[in-house]
């Protein structure tokens, strides 16, 4: 099976990239390398999982800029339809080219080129509190972007589309654990109402021309790798420097951290499970992905703290603009459907995260003091 990955140099794209193309899949990822975060992160995931070495000009060298029709300019390479593939070195099922979904052209032609059977797309703009700052790179990549690849996976003949949704779209929902079925009309930040958004264009695909598509509301995830702007970063990064952490809603706070293997393993079955037809004639499904053992944000804390040895220094905060005061995931039918079972608890993902935070294989270590 020819499966390509989108965002595939984040956080769960790599990984889940790799896993494909170690069970046999024939594997193409792409990432665009934006400068959300530390570029370095996803350089490094590159070298990590795929085998690739990269730095801030890679890809770039011998290129020449080429203006899409939706007007956006693209680096392409004269000797290649769509962008500079780079090999894998560690499997030859598994390759990476750089390129962004919102480059319509370039990404039309990497579908055309490559005839894929199956689509994950992973690639956005992440980050609830950006999007306060920023919400034009949240329309231009999560909805024009999105759009991109329903389009592509509509002319090409694709046979299943996997998507990232989020549990940020649950936004005020007061009932727990959320299932599937409540009502998600009420987002409280630009990032959920695009993934709300992602949903929406997903079941008119599916009704319009039987796109069978599948989203998953990834609830926290966390693990060795992880992006820096999220909490288990933002701690240990502060508390080995001796720094208060900002603990928001006085640390009343309670969320459904995921490890990231299981969020990957539950990924793939997903991949793997072609959604059934609805009564309305449908092929569209949307699932929670989830620990299903939410954790109070201080005992999460906690657990940094005893891994690291060091007691952190918290700077009590009022509710941040955007944040929801639970997340908490009813996985019951990802559960019964596909067959997800995660395993991995919080004492046990914590203490990975930390091991991996204070190797040699983090990237950003030599900018801890």
């Amino acid at each position: 099976m020819k499966i390509l990955v989108t965002g595939a140099a984040g956080f769960i794209g790599s990984r889940l990239a790799s896993q494909l193309a170690k069970r046999g899949d024939e594997v193409v990822g792409i990432d665009n390398i934006n400068t959300y975060y530390d570029p370095n992160l996803k350089y490094a995931r590159l070298r990590e999982f795929y085998g690739i070495e990269a730095d801030a000009q890679w890809g770039m060298a011998g290129a020449i800029p080429e203006t899409g029709n939706d007007g956006r300019t693209a680096v392409i390479f004269p000797d290649m339809p769509y962008g500079r593939i780079m090999q894998s070195t560690l499997m030859p099922n598994l390759r990476f080219v750089r390129m962004d979904i919102v480059n319509r052209d370039a990404l039309s032609r990497l579908f055309q080129e490559e005839k894929f059977d199956k689509v994950m797309n992973l690639a956005a703009q992440a980050g609830v509190r950006y999007s306060l700052r920023n919400p034009y790179a949240y329309i231009e990549s999560n909805v024009m972007g999105f759009m991109n690849i329903l389009e592509c996976c509509r002319l090409n003949n694709i046979q299943h589309l996997v998507y990232a949704s989020s549990s940020s779209i649950y936004g005020l929902n007061d009932r727990a654990p959320f299932s599937e079925d409540d009502e998600v009309i009420q987002p409280v930040s630009i990032y959920a109402a695009t993934k709300k958004s992602n949903e929406l264009m997903a079941h008119a695909y599916g009704k319009l021309y039987g796109l069978k598509t599948t989203g998953l509301r990834y609830f926290t995830v966390y693990g060795p790798w992880g992006r820096p702007d999220m909490a288990p970063m933002l701690f240990a990064s502060a508390i080995s420097k001796g720094k208060e952490i900002n603990v928001f809603n006085n640390g009343d706070l309670i969320r459904d951290f995921t490890y990231v293997d299981d969020i990957v393993n539950g990924t793939i079955q997903v991949i793997d499970h072609q959604p059934e037809i609805s009564e309305k004639g449908v092929p569209a499904k949307v699932y929670n992905i989830g620990c299903s053992h939410p954790v109070k944000l201080m005992d999460f804390i906690s657990e940094i703290e005893k891994n690291l040895g060091i007691m952190a220094k918290k700077n009590f905060m009022p509710m941040q603009q955007g944040d929801v005061y639970q997340t908490n995931a009813d996985t019951t039918k990802l559960e019964r459907e596909v067959g997800y079972c995660p395993s991995v608890r919080l004492p046990e993902g914590i203490a990975r995260f930390v091991e991996w935070y204070q190797s040699d294989k983090n990237p950003l270590k030599e900018s801890r003091v």
